[in-house]
């Protein structure tokens, strides 16, 4: 079955490669992964080495961190935009589950158009 065989062989290399940032933590907040864009945008704390199984509020602000343990406690998920360094983000944190069970949070950072449609669908 192709299925399994591409989640087995090729997602790991999609996440490892996309154009946005991807950090994964524990419901401790302790990091588990970060994609190569993560990594480049934290790389002023460490390489991969140092900063997989450090925890996520040793580089948030407090009001971050309030937010984030916020997030851990209730397993609500949090989407907002910011511009930083000229460039618009979306920052989107949901929690994510393993066999059913919260297992963490799942951090996407994608950078933004200047100029972007919006869609009412129905």
């Amino acid at each position: 079955m192709i299925i399994p065989e591409f989640i087995q062989n090729q997602l790991p290399a999609m996440a490892k490669e996309a154009p946005f940032s991807i950090t994964v933590c524990d419901t401790k907040g302790i990091i588990l992964y970060m994609n190569e864009k993560s990594l480049k945008t934290f790389e002023r704390f460490g390489t991969e080495e140092q900063l997989i199984g450090t925890s996520l509020f040793n580089y948030h602000p407090p009001h971050a961190n309030d937010k984030i343990k916020h997030m851990l406690e209730t397993q609500d998920k949090n989407a907002y935009t910011i511009e930083k360094n000229g460039l618009k983000k979306l920052i989107y944190q949901c929690p994510w589950y393993k066999d059913g069970i919260f297992a963490g949070l799942i951090e996407l950072s994608l950078i933004l158009p200047d100029e972007m449609p919006h869609f009412i669908r129905k």
